[in-house]
Order: C-alpha cells, then structure tokens, then sequence
C-alpha cells in the first residue's frame, strides 16, 4: 500500500508557516501500520498541483492531498484535482449543506466566496469536518485514493481521526503503544534501556518523539502481541516514575483525572508564569471540578493585595524567595479552599538578575495544607522556556504527590 503526500500552498514554500501537517498525518498512519512513500511540497502553481497529482496517483495506492480548500483564489485544490480527472466542476449539494450550518451557527450570511468551497469535482464523495468551513472529498485517480484534507492542523487532526483512518485498511497485526515521559531525555532512556534490558527483542522498535514538556517513547512491532506486552511491561517498570500516562494523554489531563479521582481541588498563585499553570489545567474538559481559582500576583503588590503575603517578608527576603512563595500558596490555598496548591515565583529574564538571584531562578512551594514542600533551582534557558518548564514541572511535582512518591525527582539535579 503505498502512499503519498501532496502538500499545497506558498505561505509552505516561503516559509511562512511551517509544515507540521504532514508530519502529524504520518505519525497516524505509521500507529496503524501504513508508511508513507513519498512527499512532495508544492505552491500555489496550475502546472505544478497537475503535473504532482497526475504522477502521484499514477505511482501510489493512496494520495492525500493537504491544502487549498479555502474560499480564496489561490485555493486550487478542487479546481485543479477536477481537471486533472477529466471531471467537471459543480456544486456539491452536502457541502452546501454544511456550509450553511456552518454560517448559520456563527450567525453571519453565507458569501459567494465561502460558495467556492461547495464547488467540487462532479460525482466526489464528501470527508466531513468537524470544525472548518471547507469539506474534505475524495476520488479515484489512476486506481488511486485521492483524499483531500484542509490546511488548518486542528481540523486536519479531526478529519483524519474520525473519518480518514477508520476506512484504511489497517495491518492488524501491528502493535503500537506510547508512553508518555517527563523528567527523562532521549539518550538517557535509551542508555537506561541498554543498561537494563540488554536482550532487546530484535522485532521490537523503540522510538522517541521530542516534545516539551512530554517525551513520547514508542513501542512498535509486528505479529507478536505477548512479546509486545511483555516489552511494554518491562520498559514501563524501567521507566517508572518518569512515565506520566500512556498514549496521547498530557499532564494536565493527567493530573486533572487524579484529583477528580480523590474529589480534591488545586490552586496556583503564579508570578513569573503569568497564568500559563491556570490556563494548562483550564485547557482539560471537567477541569472545573477540580480548579475553582488561581491567582496571578505579577507585581508585589498584588501579592500583598491578593494573597495576603506580608510587605515586611517582601522587604526583608525579597518577591524571589522561600518565605514569599509559601505565603503565597497558603494565601491562594486559604482564599479557593483547595485541599493542593502550587505556588511560583521567579526571574525569567533576559534581564533582572542578581548575584544571588541569577536569571532564571526560582523558587517553588507545593503540596497540600500543612504539608508544603519548597524548592530552588536554576533554569538557564530563554523566557519562554523557562515558563514551559517552570509550569511543567510545578504539574509534575503535584502529580507525584498524588501518587505518593516520595523521592526527589531526578531532574531537580539538573536544575540545581
């Protein structure tokens, strides 16, 4: 089965936005089997979006066409596809339909530009999608599965998972999991793995995908499921503590779904984080049961005014400090009435820095009441670095307590 991508658009070429479509469409076909022969970037160009389709569909079983399905003149996708099939161009009655509910749900007049999106080649079968304006189509070229999909990552994601993936013949026996990891980079589980599992089943492939804050460790192979399990089991044991959840979860989906488990709630007082921690946990469907409030005291006096930290502590040790972020969880804690609390307080930089404060300090207060543990460490990297790891760890830290595991993280010495 082989198959091709064909990616469309100039903003691609130029370099405008970044192609992370096609990267996301292979993870999923790879999870369920199906490799990816070939891939061709392409700009808004007649001949060229031709000449691509036409060889494509003629040297692949599956072509996914991504972008140009929008309602602009350079969107050529339907267009050019048409012509390239010998078909004629006409008006989709389904994707009228749903352009209509689509305009009619955000409450404004249906515009011949957003027509042009119902316009498709006569006699193709309709991709529904879940979010855009624009319908995906498919048809058959040269023997070829020709799907088109739109440009947009988050209603490409949908299109694929709901109505792309269920109609491709997937290769039932394939095994794949993913764990997903923090606190571990990839050289150090691979060294883990060599130091611990020294017989690695030659039929199983280990994988890694970077991310921040997740790193996703992948477990593939084929026509063995009990050697498969057993392989997971090991390098999950091996793994330990650092493994977050499996497949495509996150940590905040993670933590969120322990703290509904215990019918508990979780504040944050954030400084140098500006919201970011409130804004992960609110980004979970449910989060509500389990975060009422959250605090963000960017300026000393709105920790004084907010949180109740007291001006002489301020004075005396200074907003980056031990004594400040525990008054600050406590204060937080005391005004939401959650049972958890994390608390933060920094110097993301560039600027700002002491001798004895360096940029990138931080200080951190977490736990539940009457149980609060503190940390300082150091996080030599940029701004918006910094953040992502500061809130990624303050989730991590919670999450750890949840579980009742009462060693220090491992990443605390990198962070010294």
């Amino acid at each position: 089965m082989k198959t091709a991508f064909l990616l469309t658009g100039n903003e691609l070429m130029s370099g405008d936005i970044v192609d992370s479509n096609s990267a996301e469409m292979a993870q999923m076909l790879f999870e369920i089997g199906l490799s990816v022969d070939t891939k061709v970037t392409v700009g808004d160009d007649r001949a060229a979006l031709h000449a691509y389709i036409d060889s494509l569909s003629r040297e692949h079983n599956i072509l996914i066409v991504n972008g140009g399905l929008g309602p602009t003149q350079d969107d050529l996708t339907a267009e050019i596809l048409a012509q390239t099939a010998d078909l004629p161009i006409e008006e989709h009655p389904v994707a009228r339909a749903h352009l209509e509910a689509w305009c009619e749900r955000r409450g404004v007049a249906l515009s011949p530009a957003n027509l042009k999106q119902a316009m498709l080649p006569a006699g193709c079968r309709i991709i529904p999608n879940d979010r855009g304006s624009a319908v995906g189509f498919e048809i058959d070229l040269h023997g070829c599965r020709v799907m088109t999909t739109p440009g947009v990552p988050s209603e490409l994601r949908l299109m694929m998972r709901h109505h792309i993936l269920p109609t491709l013949e997937a290769d039932a026996s394939i095994c794949f999991d993913k764990l997903q990891c923090f606190g571990l980079g990839e050289s150090r589980i691979q060294q883990m793995v060599h130091d611990h599992m020294p017989n690695w089943p030659v039929s199983m492939d280990l994988g890694f995908r970077a991310g921040m804050p997740l790193l996703e460790v992948k477990l593939r192979s084929k026509g063995e499921p009990e050697l498969h399990q057993h392989t997971l089991a090991k390098l999950h044991h091996l793994l330990g503590e650092h493994v977050v959840c499996e497949g495509s979860g996150t940590l905040p989906n993670t933590l969120v779904a322990l703290l509904a488990e215990r019918g508990e709630q979780i504040t944050f007082a954030e400084s140098c984080t500006g919201g970011r921690m409130a804004s992960e946990i609110t980004s979970v469907p449910g989060s509500s049961a389990v975060f009422g409030a959250g605090f963000v005291t960017y300026s000393n006096a709105m920790k004084c005014d907010m949180l109740g930290v007291n001006a002489a502590t301020l004075a005396q040790y200074g907003a980056v400090s031990e004594h400040v972020v525990l008054e600050m969880v406590n204060g937080a804690m005391g005004r939401s009435g959650a049972q958890w609390g994390v608390a933060v307080s920094g110097i993301a930089g560039p600027d700002g820095g002491s001798d004895d404060k360096p940029v990138g300090t931080i200080w951190i207060a977490w736990g539940k009441q009457h149980a609060m543990k503190t940390r300082r460490l150091r996080l030599r990297m940029d701004r918006s670095m910094f953040q992502r790891m500061v809130c990624a760890m303050s989730l991590d830290l919670i999450r750890r307590d949840l579980l009742g595991l009462e060693a220090e993280p491992s990443y605390f010495g990198r962070y010294l």
